[in-house]
């Protein structure tokens, strides 16, 4: 088998491979007699037909395994004694297309080489991480919001008509041509107008009402409705108001938390101070990262691959172009050119994936089985109903499996340069973090 050098220029190679003709034929008999003791034919014993039978009647068909197998052993061969790491998938055809049996092989191999990743000093990177404490006024706007989620309803003074938002108590019967229908009355019926939970139009006509009034609401039910009879007809509903009320957030008090599974009300406050520092601790975390990462895109340099560029400028072109144009689902739409400023964010992208990589498998940093299945369920949850379809989905397929690997082994390869980094806490404000998250967003 040779291999000659073709092409050399920065990270792109090329290499001519030829396999002869006696190489090939040898690969096929060492192919054939591997098989030749199982093989059955008529007029032999079973492993006892000759190898010139065996080689007329199969030959043909082991010719392109055994030129496979062998192109594949070379390039493998090449990669190991190099020490090149391809990009991509190497590009790999014959070029003798007229091919005969007895003739040599000859293949073109061409690929763009990974760079020489340099090494970083980890402990040169020096780091700011924000710290924010969750104040009393912080806890007492997350109890607040807890209280108006938790309302109560209270009687409006007498005569006062009815609001968007205010519960009205109201006896209801429901006719359709004139005749009551099943299940459409009830007594001292709590209705919040705004909630959408009767047939479209019905709550609009109650804005307005009072305690005492007597009112006929018109509305027309869906086509779609799940009641065959009902679906598509006019109803008329005598309604009687009882009583207007209008919405009270729930008061701040140890009932308060027993409805929401803590103890008494300091209970409650501890639960919230603890959720908010999880949440500045997350948003912390994300502002450091970023910081980290163009450090690091300050520190190094080297070549880039271009397929890879301009692979990621082509994606990162596409989800842009598709924010942009949301009513677009599928992707049946003119072809998206990268612009420069899709290119420099690609070239980014592509310097900070390699370096992390080889960061990582420096450090042996590695995704745990944990860690993914828990991944995949976090995915799961926004497709409800669907999560055990989901999960199979994703256990069959390998891209998926990459797609949800890669962040969380970048989320690794990122604690583990941290660990090493010379990190200064900083004690900040909420809006202070607030307005660095929002920096991040808007770059």
């Amino acid at each position: 088998m040779q291999v000659n050098e073709t092409l050399n220029d920065g990270l792109k190679r090329g290499y001519s491979i030829t396999l002869t003709a006696a190489e090939l034929d040898a690969k096929v008999n060492e192919k054939l007699a591997e098989a030749q003791p199982e093989v059955e034919m008529k007029g032999f014993r079973k492993g006892k037909v000759p190898m010139a039978l065996l080689k007329k009647q199969f030959g043909q068909r082991v010719i392109g395994e055994a030129m496979q197998e062998s192109i594949d052993g070379a390039m493998s061969e090449h990669f190991e004694s190099s020490g090149d790491r391809p990009a991509m998938q190497p590009e790999v055809k014959m070029t003798n297309e007229d091919w005969k049996e007895g003739d040599d092989v000859e293949v073109q191999m061409t690929y763009e080489a990974l760079p020489e990743i340099p090494e970083v000093d980890m402990s040169a990177v020096k780091l700011e991480r924000l710290v924010v404490k969750a104040d009393d006024a912080a806890i007492d706007e997350a109890l607040k919001n807890l209280a108006e989620t938790a309302q109560d309803f209270k009687a409006r003074k007498k005569g006062s008509k009815a609001k968007d938002g205010d519960q009205v108590v109201l006896d209801f019967v429901g006719k359709v041509d004139g005749e009551a229908f099943e299940g459409g009355s009830a007594e001292d019926y709590p209705l919040v107008l705004g909630s959408n939970s009767f047939i479209p139009g019905f709550e609009e006509q109650l804005v307005g009402a009072k305690a005492g009034d007597e009112k006929a609401v018109t509305v027309n039910f869906p086509e779609d409705y799940q009641a065959d009879h009902l679906a598509g007809k006019e109803a008329t509903f005598d309604c009687t108001i009882k009583e207007v009320k209008e919405p009270v957030a729930a008061e701040i008090n140890d009932e308060l938390a027993t409805k929401f599974g803590a103890e008494d009300l300091a209970a409650l406050k501890g639960q919230i101070a603890e959720r908010l520092e999880a949440e500045y601790a997350g948003a912390s975390r994300a502002v450091m990262k970023r910081g980290l990462l163009d450090k690091l895109d300050d520190m190094v340099s080297f070549d880039l691959p271009p397929s890879l560029v301009e692979a990621e400028a082509g994606q990162i072109a596409h989800q842009l172009w598709h924010e942009e144009n949301p009513d677009v689902q599928g992707h049946d739409h003119p072809e998206i050119e990268p612009t420069e400023e899709h290119m420099t964010l690609a070239k980014r992208r592509v310097r900070l994936g390699l370096l992390l990589a080889e960061i990582g498998q420096k450090a042996e940093v590695e995704v745990t089985d944990a860690e993914m299945t828990q991944a995949i369920m976090n995915q799961a949850r926004q497709y409800p109903g669907q999560e055990r379809q989901f999960f199979e989905f994703v256990q069959q397929n390998q891209q998926m499996q990459q797609q949800l690997r890669a962040p969380l082994f970048e989320d690794k390869v990122v604690d583990h340069i941290a660990e090493q980094a010379k990190v200064n806490e900083k004690e900040v404000s909420k809006d202070d973090l607030q307005k660095a998250v929002e920096a991040l967003e808007n770059e």
